[in-house]
């Protein structure tokens, strides 16, 4: 029996009974019979269920493996940190492996957080790991790791160009011992590290030798501030901050203005399950601290400001300049628009989700920052591809703290962040890893109207966004259907002539990828979108870009022109439907297309290529450039006019 989740910040559980009797039932039955007639509903097929954040490489299979004796250790094997004092908030550390009668191509190091996590065998919890997918090896190393790295990365360790003489015999060396030395990119993530060698590869790993703890110089350090706005006056701008003191912070800012903190957490006990345990809830842990919000007020709006956060006794955090963004009802907005970005390693290390296009997207995006061309971005969904493995969202906030820090950091929620089993989401998917929006509420509260209610609307220059949930009941007579249909009708037009819709399942994509296009939503919340007129949908969840004509019910109800330049332009003088755009390419690994595609006479532009879109709109037009993040190219450009 499973009980449903009362609300997002409760606990989902299930009945101890059912697991004590389904761990007997896999205990006797044993991996050598075909289990799928005995299992659960929610665990058939569970492998392709959660593909999303297991089987794609080796170390993500990791917490699944069997932890076994090291044969022939080393007696003289050490693990040692290079470093001078305590960790600062960011550095790369060198860790140095010596004594190594053997180097092997299968040694590895791990980063352990917290230092005193259990990497030993879990032979009873076994049961517990089975909703991972993995019924025929499952899981019995207890923790996860936060990244690795293979010895091999130093090709002086297999080489055994660094050797150390351990014994000597008549004054001849009988005993030599090799080196090698790995840079890892460490943040401050609160608690204690330790670094582990491992022997084995990913697959049968053993422990070889440990570091012992490694504490960061200041665990209550103030943090990852980003900003986004709460209304669209320009004039307040909501801070967002994570810390590991409890006690309410401040934000400086204007010449000597002040906001204390309101301080959060979630917990463990936050986190969803179902029948077994979700990483989130288990070997996928991690304590966020403490997360501490201000709103700043008496901002003037498209204007710079300075600001400071943090406390005497906690820091402070480096002084940041930022912008708001234009109030809504006037001319000109710039922003960029992206989705399914996630994050990926300063290093050469493997992690448990890698977004290998992240990093060049949000590089590039910075450089617009830099550059005063942006006022604001929109993040639509597929946030940190956390997915119930906790370490990863701060690695993500630090990752995009350079530009979500300076400008409007605006985002919807998407199925890697909110859908879980028996969950009250619409997709009865386990995409969250047990997450159920609680850490992406925390860490990014937008002006929504309560909690598990993500979405809302806001005006910024001559456009209103409405911004969705696809992940929550978007039915007729729902909470949110009615409310984007009041919102949608009841947009000024003379005020803000451009109506942009978003959400994170697109309601046209040229691929059949798993759970890419909903018809049942799309024949639900299409009919909106026209009867209000709205003139761009911008969705993520496929990862390429492509756009369309203006299109309802799967026809083009018109084409663009091409102007002076060769852009293709879009008239919403005359208006007759919407415009799409798929723009979830901002860093997961991109979907490519395919040659038949080509029958879809509705899909005018097809990218599969990082990037983001750019766009800068008046009350006349928009003009919309997809560009590429590594050349900075512009690898599609469309206008939307009103005469």
């Amino acid at each position: 029996m499973v009980f449903p989740c009362t609300s997002l910040m409760e606990p989902c559980s299930f009945s101890w009974v059912f697991r004590v009797f389904f761990t007997l039932l896999i205990f006797f039955l044993g991996s050598s019979l075909s289990l799928s007639w005995s299992l659960h509903p929610s665990l058939i097929n569970s492998t392709a269920m959660h593909h999303h954040y297991t089987a794609i490489s080796e170390f993500r299979l990791l917490n699944r493996r069997t932890l076994r004796e090291c044969p022939n250790r080393s007696p003289y094997l050490q693990v040692n940190v290079s470093l001078s004092s305590n960790l600062s908030d960011e550095e790369y550390v060198n860790v140095t492996v010596n004594g190594a009668l053997l180097p092997s191509e299968h040694d590895w190091v791990a980063m352990i957080s917290p230092s005193h996590s259990n990497v030993e065998n879990c032979p009873l919890n076994e049961i517990l790991y089975a909703q991972t997918g993995d019924l025929s090896s499952l899981p019995l190393l207890c923790h996860y790791p936060v990244k690795a790295m293979y010895m091999s990365n130093d090709p002086d360790y297999l080489s055994c160009k660094k050797q150390e003489c351990k014994k000597y015999d008549k004054g001849k060396c009988v005993v030599r011992t090799c080196s090698g030395t790995l840079t890892l990119h460490v943040i401050n993530i609160r608690t204690d590290i330790e670094f582990l060698l491992f022997g084995g590869g990913f697959v049968t790993p053993c422990v070889l030798s440990r570091s012992g703890p490694i504490s960061f110089a200041n665990p209550k350090k103030p943090l990852y501030g980003h900003i986004s706005s709460v209304d669209s006056t320009g004039t307040s701008m909501r801070l967002t901050w994570v810390s590991g003191d409890k006690e309410p912070q401040q934000v400086q800012y204007k010449d000597g203005k002040t906001k204390l903190s309101e301080v959060t957490t979630f917990s463990q006990d936050n986190m969803c399950t179902s029948d077994l345990p979700s990483p989130a809830k288990d070997f996928g842990w991690h304590d966020p601290g403490f997360i501490h919000s201000a709103v700043m007020t008496e901002l003037k709006p498209s204007s710079t400001f300075w600001y400071r956060y943090g406390s005497d006794s906690a820091g402070w955090s480096e002084q940041i300049q930022f912008r708001t963004p234009p109030a809504g009802g006037s001319d000109e907005l710039k922003f960029v628009a992206y989705g399914d970005m996630g994050k990926a390693p300063r290093d050469p290390s493997v992690e448990h989700y890698i977004q290998p296009g992240s990093l060049s997207v949000i590089n590039a995006i910075a450089d617009e920052v830099n550059s005063n061309n942006i006022d604001s971005v929109f993040h639509i969904g597929d946030i940190s591809y956390a997915t119930g493995f906790l370490v990863e969202w701060d690695f993500f906030l630090h990752q995009i703290s350079h530009v979500a820090s300076r400008v409007s950091y605006m985002t919807a929620i998407g199925n890697h962040e909110r859908d879980y089993i028996s969950s009250g989401s619409v997709y009865n998917t386990p995409d969250s890893g047990g997450e159920c929006g609680v850490p992406y509420e925390t860490y990014f509260p937008m002006p929504t109207p309560a909690k598990d209610k993500p979405w809302y609307s806001i005006d910024q220059g001559s456009i209103h966004f409405t911004v969705i949930s696809t992940e929550h009941n978007w039915s007729p007579n729902s909470e949110q259907y009615q409310w984007m249909t009041k919102d949608m009708a009841s947009v000024d037009r003379s005020r803000t002539p451009w109506l942009i819709f978003t959400g994170h399942r697109p309601m046209y994509s040229s691929l059949n990828a798993f759970m890419g296009v909903d018809n049942k939503f799309v024949k639900e919340v299409e009919p909106l979108l026209l009867a209000n007129k709205v003139d761009l949908a911008f969705f993520g969840h496929i990862h390429n870009y492509e756009r369309t004509c203006s299109i309802y019910q799967q026809e083009c109800k018109a084409m663009p022109t091409k102007d002076r330049n060769g852009i293709d332009t879009y008239d919403h003088s005359n208006y007759s439907a919407p415009v799409h755009a798929v723009i979830g390419m901002a860093g997961f690994s991109l979907d490519k297309f395919t040659n038949d595609v080509r029958a879809n006479k509705w899909s005018l532009s097809r990218i599969s290529e990082y990037g983001y879109l750019r766009a800068h709109a008046t009350k006349k037009e928009i003009k919309l450039e997809f560009v590429n993040s590594n050349t900075k190219k512009v690898g599609d450009s469309f206008r939307i006019i009103k005469r």
